[in-house]
């Protein structure tokens, strides 16, 4: 593929049809996108790890929920240094997870079902052990060695030393962002872990072969892609040193990586190199850190033919000082509203919100968001009407539905996240912390609560595999499962089920106007939906105790049409109630 450059930039990329919707493409505003994290989510051969033919023994599940997209996350061919996230073959499936054919057999099972498949793309980075990456160490003058970040150790630091990178960044998984390569006396970039190359978007060869194997995907029947880190692609060439906070062993290189100078072009090229022309609905979102809502517009207005929606970070970052995962803070729902309000009002009239609690990155939603002890299912289903009924995609991740729960991990060896491990181990050697100290700081929001498996019934390992999970199920499935679930109607999948459904019968909830109402309420969530001649008003009590929802109150004579209680005629709220009411005029 040779890739024919436009003069596109920042503020309005060049296009053929530019300001013209393309076919379909709004079908997203009414579906709901339902997350599977597949190491995790179903066994089929009892080798303790999740795997195609286990998802495709789900579908029938999937379906009945109500989801309309199904993302996995990566399923390629793959060392599993970080669970697949290090991609040695873009084009084949790693073998403990199944092979093309049963990739397939799950694409077809799928679309028979009226349900559309979205991969992960994760092309920020391979793994070392791709071919592009062996090539590329062989030798300073291998054709592929400008396809990744190679740079000269700093001058006057003997080389392989600490201080010899050539720039102070850390790695999101701790240490340097920088590993010595002895052979050829250069160090190679990794912003994640040191398996992690990552790609140099600015060689146009690199692009190209992206391209190409995207391109393999679609014309194979994938849907789209859910892009990993997509906005780290465009970094700033001259790599200069990032400010170093107190405290901290390396400098922050966001600055310099993050929605970096060209990373609109390169969006606004890969859509046309790959998804323009193209006759069927599909999906493109990219996950972006550090994202501002004045880019975010950019990167999802259909004008400028970049992606259909983001992943932001702003909500998922208030219940942590400075940003700082390992240091956990109340959230305070002011907050919340601010940020989430802030975002609705931004992307009102150009772009698209994706609306999520968590996914494999995050805590379970029901354990950081709601009340996972007493009011666990009522503060579950709350979290579910609130989070659906804003303007945007939905997001569901595996066992969100079910209410599933936080994990508790005893000792550093329970734990499985190259993140969490890497960490402990640089806090309690460099930091000076206690292994107490750092376990009680990793339990709130570490990734492996998420990554525990899903809870299908009360048997051994909560049904997920007749073997030995590759990480430890969480003991609360011989009560939380979806065996004691699906045919509940009282249950938190049946309340998922209602929820979805009332995003695909009613206009208003995937097309209408957001008003937040309430913002200064510290535990009453409200917000209003509206279209000519309807509206919704959501209410949601983030707390225990009772409390009244201060809004006009000829609400209370509309028709209640969602709830996690009884439904009553007033605006009293009892702990972690939802209630949706509908009206027209």
């Amino acid at each position: 593929m040779t890739i024919q450059m436009d003069p596109a930039n920042e503020s309005s990329p060049s296009t053929e049809d530019n300001g013209e919707l393309e076919a379909g493409r709004d079908w997203f505003h009414g579906a709901v996108v339902y997350q599977i994290y597949p190491r995790s989510f179903a066994d089929s051969n009892g080798d303790g790890i999740g795997d195609l033919r286990g998802i495709i023994s789900k579908l029938d599940y999937l379906h009945k929920l109500g989801v309309d997209v199904v993302w996995l996350s990566p399923i390629y061919t793959s060392p599993q240094d970080d669970n697949g996230y290090d991609i040695s073959d873009y084009r084949n499936i790693d073998p403990i997870f199944g092979t093309l054919g049963e990739l397939q057999e799950l694409s077809d099972g799928l679309h028979k079902r009226g349900m559309k498949l979205v991969m992960d793309l994760v092309v920020n980075h391979t793994s070392d052990e791709h071919p592009w990456f062996v090539e590329s160490r062989s030798s300073k003058d291998n054709p592929k060695r400008d396809w990744y970040w190679w740079r000269q150790p700093r001058d006057g630091v003997e080389p392989g030393t600490p201080g010899a990178e050539p720039n102070n960044w850390g790695s999101a998984f701790s240490g340097p962002a920088w590993d010595y390569d002895e052979a050829t006396g250069e160090y190679y970039l990794h912003l994640f872990a040191k398996k992690q190359p990552d790609l140099n978007w600015e060689n146009p060869e690199v692009r190209a072969a992206v391209y190409d194997m995207m391109n393999w995907w679609l014309d194979r029947g994938v849907d789209g892609f859910r892009m990993d880190v997509i906005n780290f692609i465009s970094k700033d060439t001259s790599l200069p040193d990032g400010p170093r906070a107190d405290g901290k062993l390396y400098g922050d290189g966001s600055p310099y990586f993050m929605s970096g100078p060209r990373i609109h072009e390169f969006l606004h090229e890969m859509h046309r190199e790959v998804f323009a022309g193209r006759d069927k609905p599909l999906l493109t979102v990219g996950e972006t850190p550090g994202v501002t809502v004045e880019d975010a517009v950019l990167f999802t207005d259909p004008a400028r033919k970049e992606v259909d929606m983001v992943f932001q970070f702003e909500h998922v970052a208030l219940d942590q000082e400075e940003g700082n995962k390992w240091r956990p803070k109340k959230l305070e729902l002011t907050e919340l509203k601010r940020s989430l309000g802030r975002w609705q009002d931004a992307l009102a009239d150009r772009g698209w919100n994706s609306l999520y609690w968590g996914n494999h990155d995050q805590a379970r939603a029901v354990s950081r968001f709601g009340d996972d002890g007493q009011y666990r299912e009522l503060s579950a289903k709350m979290l579910a009407g609130v989070l659906h009924l804003h303007r945007g995609t939905p997001y569901v991740y595996q066992g969100e539905e079910l209410g599933m729960t936080n994990m508790t991990f005893g000792a550093i060896s329970d734990y499985r996240d190259i993140e969490v491990l890497n960490h402990h181990r640089e806090a309690t050697t460099h930091l000076g912390h206690t292994d107490a100290e750092v376990l009680a700081a990793l339990a709130p929001l570490n990734r492996d609560n998420a990554r525990t498996p899903v809870q299908w019934d009360a048997t051994r390992h909560g049904g997920f595999t007749t073997g030995s999970p590759w990480i430890a199920v969480n003991p609360n499935a011989n009560h939380i499962n979806a065996a004691a679930q699906v045919d509940d109607p009282d249950s938190v999948f049946s309340f998922y089920q209602k929820v979805i459904a009332f995003r695909h019968e009613d206009p208003v909830v995937s097309a209408g106007d957001f008003t937040m109402l309430l913002p200064n309420d510290p535990h009453v969530y409200a917000f209003r939906r509206s279209l000519p001649g309807v509206e919704i008003l959501v209410l949601g009590n983030f707390s225990g105790s009772e409390h009244t929802a201060h809004v006009d109150k000829s609400w209370a004579q509309a028709e209640q049409v969602l709830g996690n209680y009884t439904s009553r005629p007033d605006l009293l709220l009892k702990p972690w109630e939802l209630k949706v009411f509908r009206r027209l005029g």
